[in-house]
């Protein structure tokens, strides 16, 4: 089963704390060999000051600058995994490097019903 990985940090912190990852460090663990995970793709995202939010409703469509909501930690990259189950996807989760300024949200990924 597929699983995303979603990275949530502040991102004011992220880069300044002295636990904090170098870029190289992801990458690596990325490349690495895990008993729990297939890895399949990542990549770290641009300040949530760059987003841009859309949201279609009827024929209206408001788009605005910034993120979705006001939060303390920002969604700040992510990992694509195929595991076994959702413990193997959560022990893969706990070994990346920007877990230790921020937190994980392991989520299943549903196959479209098409």
């Amino acid at each position: 089963m597929k699983y995303l990985c979603l990275v949530y940090a502040n991102e004011e912190q992220l880069h300044s704390l002295p636990e904090s990852p170098e870029d190289s460090e992801c990458y690596a663990y990325s490349e690495q060999q895990n008993p729990h995970a297939n890895f399949l793709a990542s990549e770290a995202l641009e300040s949530v000051e760059t987003a841009t939010t859309v949201r279609p409703r009827g024929n209206d469509v408001t788009i605005t600058d910034g993120p979705f909501a006001e939060t303390k930690e920002q969604l700040v990259g992510f990992y694509m995994i195929e595991a076994r189950d959702l413990n193997h996807a959560i022990d893969y989760a706990k070994g990346i490097p920007a877990a230790r300024v921020g937190c994980i949200e392991v989520r299943p990924v549903r196959d479209l019903d098409i």
